[in-house]
């Protein structure tokens, strides 16, 4: 049951976070926009980004396609998180490592919906990906 509750629990808080954020990359800003242009990705990356971390909030919340929000999930923030410590640094326009910390959260909580999908997607999902039976 402690499992149970614990998966929903990452499931959600990867899925409030990454929608939370949606409103800054589409509305544009002043933060999200010097974000993507420190990283050479504005607004192109700003928007793409944004539509994918939409794309994994939503299939973190359905059960049955979980393990592909969190595949997606921790991709996306390996980039994050890569972006904040060679070109961003941890703190971004003052807010004391907030985002970093978000990105580490989501990262951590897409890990564990992965680990705790691993059968399924070993037994399933490759095999269909691979066309093998």
């Amino acid at each position: 049951m402690l499992k149970k509750i614990a998966y929903f629990i990452a499931r959600l808080a990867a899925a409030i976070i990454m929608a939370q954020t949606l409103f800054f990359k589409f509305t544009g800003s002043a933060e999200s926009i010097y974000i993507f242009k420190t990283v050479g990705m504005e607004p192109w990356g700003r928007w793409g980004i944004g539509f994918l971390e939409g794309v994994a909030a939503i299939l973190l919340i359905i059960p049955k396609t979980a393990w592909a929000g969190g595949l997606l999930a921790v991709g996306l923030m390996i980039g994050a998180i890569g972006m904040h410590f060679t070109k961003l640094g941890i703190e971004v326009m003052g807010d004391k490592g907030q985002l970093f910390y978000y990105a580490l959260i989501v990262f951590l909580c897409g890990l564990y919906v992965v680990f705790n999908n691993k059968e399924r997607i070993e037994n399933d999902v490759l095999p269909k990906l691979l066309n093998r039976k």
